[in-house]
């Protein structure tokens, strides 16, 4: 079975997402950069590994130029539990649809157990929209244990916005 991806250079989506504690986001609607990292939701502890060193790493970011969102299927109860239990300081979006994964381009899987989630989740997915709305870098996984390393992420995309490096894999 072959599924769709979103093309590199393609236009972000027009979705949009509340968060815990900063209202409502649109990754493609704000101008900038943006990083969104989807993430497979409360029950995975490598995402809160992954989340936590993200959260280290907000001041180099924010340094950078680039905004940083995470988005996951969970319910709000479920998210704010995180952001509580973890302290994390960047916006957290939840209610992430299947449709909506569909979208993205993401891969899906559905519960092994009700103790994982009771709902379907993303696997994880790394967006970078460039000022124009475009999709910059996409890395799209079907494993938690396969994503980019953050430091050489944040080492790149300082390279992409100093060098004004376009968008590569269109072809």
């Amino acid at each position: 079975m072959l599924t769709e991806k979103m093309a590199a250079g393609a236009p972000f989506p027009p979705l949009s997402w509340c968060t815990v504690a900063h209202g409502e986001v649109a990754p493609a609607g704000g101008g900038g950069w943006h990083l969104l990292i989807v993430y497979r939701g409360k029950h995975c502890p490598l995402c809160k590994a992954y989340l936590n060193e993200l959260n280290g790493m907000l001041d180099a970011f924010a340094q950078a130029n680039i905004g940083v969102l995470t988005l996951s299927a969970d319910s709000l109860d479920k998210a704010q539990a995180e952001v509580q239990e973890c302290a994390w300081t960047f916006p957290v979006g939840y209610g992430l649809t299947v449709p909506q994964m569909r979208t993205l381009g993401l891969y899906v899987s559905d519960p092994r157990s009700p103790q994982e989630a009771d709902h379907p989740f993303a696997e994880p997915g790394v967006f970078v929209i460039n000022p124009h709305g475009e999709t910059q870098i996409i890395d799209i996984s079907n494993a938690p244990f396969a994503r980019p390393a953050l430091p050489a992420l944040l080492k790149g995309l300082q390279f992409v916005t100093s060098e004004d490096y376009p968008i590569r894999g269109r072809a």
